[in-house]
C-alpha cells in the first residue's frame, strides 16, 4: 500500500517478538554508536546542503539509520557485525519539483562516486503502487557507503501515507478518488478482483505476497506500451494480463523479434509480441513457472472446471451402471422432480451437477445412491439419512490392509488410507487438508502449499492429526550459508546434538561467496522441527534456514 512508516514499524515489533534474543544484541549495538552515527548523519546532512545551495537547488535534507529489521537482514546476508557495515544509513532530499530531482541527482553524483548497478529512477518508471524516488548508492565521507533518495514533496507524501494520499472527499456525504488519480489505481482494482476469485484466504495471501512483494520488470506490447510484471515473469504471464482468451492459446513469443518458448523469463526493455494456437490449451506444467496471480489463477480455474467436467462424465456413467442393474432409468429419476428432492436431502446435495460430480471424485458411493432409491431390489436397507454422508467418504477411503498409525482421522474415524503430498511433506502439528482421490484414498497437504491451491475445492475435506499416533515423517531444510573452511562441519555437529541423523545432503557453491545446502532426516512433529531450526539459526556463518 505504500505505507512505509506502518511497514517499518510492524517489521521491527515482529522482530522482537519473533527473534527477542537477536533483536536485543542489534538493538544494543545500534545505541552504542548511536552518537558516532549520529555525529556523521550530521556532517553529511551540512554538505550536502552546502553542495545544493551553490548549485542552486532548494532542498530539504534528513539522515536517519535504517530501522533494526533492516540492519539485521543485512548482517545475515553479509555474514559481518554491525561495526563492518557501511552502508546502514540513508539520507533523503526532498525538492520542489521533478527537474530539481535529477538536478540534485548530479549534485551528489559529482561530489560522491556513485557505486555502479546500485541506482533506481522509480521516477521514470513508477512502483505499481505510485512510489515514486530516485535512489543511488555513493561512497561518501569516511569511505562509508551512503544512501540517497531524492524525491518532491508530493512523493514524500506518497510515500508516507500510501494510497490516501491520493483519496478526497467528493461531498460530505460520501467519498472517492479524484478524477485525475482515478486511472492510477488499476493494482487497487486488481486486488479486489483477486479477492473475489480466490475464495480461500491462505491462497489470496499467497497471491499478494507474489503480485506486489517482488521486483519489478518494465516491458513493452508491440504497439509500446509499458506493462509492468513481477521478476522472473513469462510470456504466458504477459498473455494473460492482456486477456485470458489470449493466455488460454498461448504457444510461445517473440521477444525482440526471435521466438522464445513460454518458459522464458522476461527482461527489462523486452518487446513482446504474443503466439498463439487454436488447438492450445493450459497445461498444468505451466503452474510450475508461471509468477502472477492472474495467471495462476486462471490457469487452474480452467484445470478445475476440467477436472470437473471429467467427473461429472465419470459420476453420470458410474451411477447409471449401478441404477440399470436394480433396472432404474437414470434419464426418469432426473424428470422426477419430487424423488430428486427427497435424494439430495439424504445425500445432502444441493442439484443433480454436484451429485455426479461428488460421485466421480468419489465422494459418494453410487451404490448408497441405489440402496436409497430401491433398498428392497438391492437387497439392503438405506442408511439413516443423518449418518449417511460421514460414513461415504470414510467407507470409500478406509484402509484395506492392516491397520498401522497413519496419524490421520477423517470424521472421528482413523482407519483411512492416505498419502502425504511429497510437495510439502505435512508433520504433525501443521495446520493441513485433506483432498480424496479416487483409487489412492486421501491426499494430506498442508493448508497453505501452492500445489494444493491446484486442485478443486469440490475434493477437499478436512482432516485432523490423530494425537495418539507417533509418525515419523521426512522433512528437508535448506540452509543457506557462508562459504567458508569447517561450516558443515558445525551444521552436522548441530544435528548431533539433537540426536538427528541426516539421510541425504546435497550442497553446493555459488558465486556470490555462498552455499546452499538441502538436508533431509526424519522428523516426528512441528514442535521438535523448529526447534532444529532455532539451533541451526545460531551457528555462525549461516544466513538462513528454511523448510523446503
Amino acid at each position: 500500500m505504500g505505507i512505509q512508516w506502518i511497514k517499518i514499524e510492524l517489521e521491527d515489533l515482529s522482530f522482537r517478538y519473533l527473534e527477542p534474543v537477536e533483536y536485543a544484541g542489534v538493538s544494543a549495538k545500534m545505541d552504542a554508536y548511536y552518537q558516532e552515527r549520529q555525529k556523521y548523519i550530521d556532517e553529511v546532512t551540512a554538505v550536502i546542503y552546502r553542495e545544493m545551495g551553490e548549485s542552486g537547488v532548494g532542498c530539504q535534507v534528513s539522515g536517519r539509520p535504517k530501522h533494526l529489521w533492516s540492519v539485521y537482514n543485512k548482517m545475515k546476508k553479509t555474514g559481518r557485525e554491525l561495526e563492518q557495515l557501511f552502508d546502514i544509513i540513508a539520507f533523503r532530499v526532498i525538492v520542489p519539483n521533478v527537474r530539481a530531482c535529477y538536478e540534485a541527482l548530479g549534485v551528489v553524483h559529482s561530489k560522491w562516486t556513485p557505486i555502479p548497478g546500485r541506482f533506481k529512477d522509480y521516477i521514470a518508471l513508477p512502483k505499481p503502487n505510485m512510489y515514486q524516488s530516485l535512489h543511488t548508492t555513493l561512497i561518501g565521507p569516511g569511505r562509508e557507503r551512503i544512501e540517497v533518495q531524492i524525491r518532491t514533496h508530493e512523493m514524500h507524501r506518497v510515500a508516507e501515507r500510501g494510497i490516501a494520499a491520493h483519496w478526497k472527499y467528493k461531498d460530505r456525504h460520501g467519498g472517492g478518488v479524484a478524477d485525475q488519480d482515478a486511472a492510477r489505481f488499476g493494482w487497487l482494482r486488481q486486488l479486489l478482483e483477486w479477492q473475489k476469485d480466490l475464495k480461500d484466504p491462505a491462497e489470496f495471501l499467497d497471491a499478494v505476497k507474489v503480485d506486489l512483494f517482488q521486483d519489478e520488470v518494465y516491458v513493452f506490447t508491440p504497439k509500446g506500451d509499458v506493462r509492468v510484471f513481477p521478476r522472473g515473469s513469462t510470456p504466458v504471464d504477459f498473455a494473460f494480463a492482456i486477456h485470458s482468451q489470449l493466455g488460454e492459446h498461448v504457444t510461445g513469443a517473440r521477444v525482440n523479434g526471435k521466438l522464445e518458448p513460454l518458459r522464458y523469463k522476461m527482461r527489462n526493455g523486452d518487446i513482446i509480441d504474443i503466439v498463439t494456437g487454436a488447438n492450445q490449451e493450459p497445461s498444468k506444467d505451466w503452474l510450475e513457472f508461471v509468477v502472477t496471480t492472474r495467471a495462476r489463477a486462471k490457469i487452474r480455474n480452467y484445470l478445475r472446471q476440467e477436472q470437473r467436467d471429467k467427473s461429472l462424465r465419470l459420476g453420470r456413467e458410474l451411477l447409471e451402471c449401478e441404477l440399470h442393474k436394480v433396472s432404474v432409468s437414470i434419464n426418469k429419476l432426473l424428470k422426477n422432480e419430487n424423488e430428486l428432492r427427497k435424494l439430495f436431502e439424504q445425500i445432502k446435495v444441493s442439484n443433480a451437477e454436484e451429485m455426479f460430480i461428488s460421485i466421480g471424485y468419489g465422494k459418494i458411493d453410487p451404490q448408497d445412491i441405489v440402496g436409497i432409491l430401491a433398498p428392497e431390489e438391492n437387497g439392503a436397507p438405506s442408511q439413516p439419512p443423518n449418518e449417511l454422508r460421514e460414513g461415504q467418504i470414510a467407507k470409500l477411503v478406509r484402509k484395506v490392509i492392516n491397520r498401522d498409525e497413519t496419524g490421520i482421522k477423517l470424521n472421528g474415524i482413523d482407519d483411512v488410507l492416505v498419502r502425504y503430498a511429497k510437495c510439502c511433506n505435512p508433520l504433525p502439528g501443521d495446520d493441513i487438508l485433506g483432498f480424496i482421490t479416487r483409487g489412492r484414498g486421501i491426499t494430506i497437504h498442508r493448508r497453505g502449499c501452492p500445489k494444493a491451491f491446484d486442485t478443486d475445492p469440490e475434493r477437499r475435506v478436512e482432516i485432523t492429526w490423530d494425537s495418539k499416533a507417533k509418525i515419523n515423517r521426512s522433512v528437508q531444510l535448506r540452509i543457506v550459508a557462508q562459504n567458508q573452511p569447517g561450516i558443515l562441519a558445525h551444521i552436522g555437529q548441530t544435528f548431533s546434538a539433537l540426536g538427528i541423523n541426516i539421510s541425504e545432503a546435497n550442497c553446493r557453491a555459488g558465486d556470490d561467496g555462498r552455499a546452499v545446502n538441502l538436508f533431509t532426516f526424519v522428523c516426528s512433529d512441528l514442535t521438535g522441527l523448529k526447534n532444529v531450526m532455532r539451533a541451526l539459526q545460531k551457528v555462525k556463518g549461516v544466513v538462513a534456514v528454511e523448510r523446503a
